[in-house]
């Protein structure tokens, strides 16, 4: 038998002990007497489509495929979008406020007030008694020492990329960088790979915790999957190239990259040359799922970890990422876009008497995580949370989401996004673009309906969903201008 399916069902045995199979959703009385540890794993540029057991059969995630299968999936969990390139910024600084996307950015200036009221998601947790846990890739202002009671390699925003890591690569003949090759550092920095490092951090974190009598909150981030996306050679050769699929919504270039400020100047599309290649996209996506297989392998260290401390009858664990990443989908690279393949994440839940194997397609936000945990420690939502609980979906008290539609927006004036009744409508406002898909029958998004006249009526819906959606989010983009014209009479 091949050794990742030996170490698939080793890990799906070790979840079966533990999570076993009652299907009935823990009560409110059951929380208040015994508070659940929380444990948080968190991916960096992980698209929803990129676990195995959610469909992908080109990759191999036996650890995150054994959560899957034992706990719930939300199979529509979004980011809302970013401020900035640096989409992680804007998604962690939502994640750790509980602050809609303008909302957290207005109030980035104002981190030490936040801090200093107790206002973080940790600083809630520890306040409820929980001992927390830190490592890994932080990206927001706040001091993690100040916030968390144990903190180890906390990382930056990315690990270094090299020259040699962009417009790659050329052609088969390319040899100028291998994810392997040390020499460039990256993940390979002082020596250990940084996914293998926050496994090692994170198992050291268990083994003190198991001691204690204190609930805990570990907040465990991984840098991976994002570039330079490094892993030992043994895992980009599960990955031949042969065996890897272009992407069905594959085309060489964006019609639309430059107006909507992700073009030729924006670092994630600087990776790949342009215009973009099928062999460049193999290549990457190679790397990609190589990455992501190394970084499952840790995830499934710290699964097992969690097991022998005796801990995990009580323990929730929520994994999810702060956004995904195109890899080649509609002739894009980063994660700066308004298509599913970049504001789309994986999200699973799994803990006491959690269904198993369960999916839920009601959409929700990344973020509502931490309202989540909140509830589970017993705090009571804070005033400035916008973010919601999902537990009356976990719990099956509803099939129906807290929000009628989601958001979606990439810088002040750049990209916009509403998705709704199985529509997305996407607007390029520089250039007074209007796309839209039936999102519901076209999931890769290929086709466009702006241009149908039949599909008026839905577009006007979809803009007066996004211009309430604006008000909530704290979106002081005026869409009556350039959207108001005559070219645009579905507004009117």
């Amino acid at each position: 038998m091949p050794t990742d399916t030996i170490r698939r069902y080793f890990v799906a045995a070790i979840f079966s002990v533990f999570i076993g199979s009652q299907l009935v959703a823990p009560t409110s009385q059951a929380r208040e007497s015994k508070r659940p540890n929380i444990l948080f794993i968190f991916a960096d540029d992980q698209s929803f489509e990129t676990i195995h057991a959610h469909g992908l059969d080109e990759i191999d995630t036996p650890a995150l495929d054994s959560l899957a299968q034992s706990g719930i999936s939300f199979t529509h969990a979004y980011n809302m979008g970013a401020w900035n390139g640096a989409v992680c910024v804007a998604s962690r600084a939502m994640l750790n406020t509980g602050r809609f996307l303008w909302h957290a950015n207005a109030n980035v200036q104002h981190v030490d007030k936040d801090v200093a009221a107790g206002r973080y998601w940790s600083q809630y947790m520890g306040e409820a008694g929980y001992e927390t846990y830190f490592s890994g890739k932080w990206h927001v202002k706040a001091k993690t020492e100040e916030i968390f009671d144990h903190v180890v390699h906390e990382r930056p925003g990315m690990p270094n990329q090299t020259e040699e890591g962009y417009d790659r690569p050329q052609d088969e003949n390319d040899s100028r960088w291998k994810p392997w090759d040390k020499k460039f550092n990256g993940f390979w920095k002082d020596g250990k790979h940084w996914s293998e490092v926050l496994g090692d951090d994170a198992l050291s974190f268990l083994e003190r915790a198991q001691n204690r009598d204190n609930p805990f909150f570990m907040y465990l981030a991984f840098n991976a999957p994002h570039d330079p996306r490094q892993s030992p050679k043994e895992f980009v050769d599960r990955y031949p190239l042969d065996k890897i699929a272009v992407p069905d919504n594959f085309i060489p270039e964006y019609p639309y990259r430059e107006e909507m400020s992700a073009g030729k100047n924006l670092r994630d599309e600087k990776l790949a040359p342009f215009p973009r290649t099928e062999y460049s996209v193999k290549v990457h996506r190679q790397e990609y799922y190589a990455i992501i297989t190394h970084m499952d392998e840790q995830i499934g260290r710290i699964l097992e970890a969690l097991k022998k401390s005796g801990k995990a009858d009580n323990t929730y664990i929520f994994f999810t990422a702060d956004h995904g990443l195109a890899v080649g989908h509609h002739g894009l690279i980063g994660k700066q876009n308004m298509y599913d393949h970049s504001v789309r994440v994986p999200f699973i839940v799994v803990g006491p008497n959690i269904k198993a194997d369960a999916k839920i397609g009601a959409p929700i936000y990344l973020q509502d995580i931490m309202p989540t945990t909140l509830e589970l420690a017993g705090v009571k939502k804070p005033n400035q949370v916008q973010f919601n609980s999902l537990l009356p979906l976990i719990e099956g008290k509803t099939t129906e989401s807290s929000y009628d539609a989601i958001y979606g927006a990439y810088l002040e004036d750049s990209q916009r996004m509403v998705t709704c009744d199985g529509y997305k409508l996407i607007l390029y406002p520089k250039i007074a673009k209007v796309r839209l898909y039936h999102v519901a029958i076209d999931p890769f998004e290929m086709h466009d309906l702006a241009g149908d006249k039949a599909h008026a009526g839905t577009i006007k819906k979809l803009f007066a969903k996004l211009e309430s959606l604006q008000e909530a989010t704290g979106d002081q983009l005026d869409l009556s201008e350039p959207f108001g014209s005559h070219d645009h009479n579905w507004r009117q």
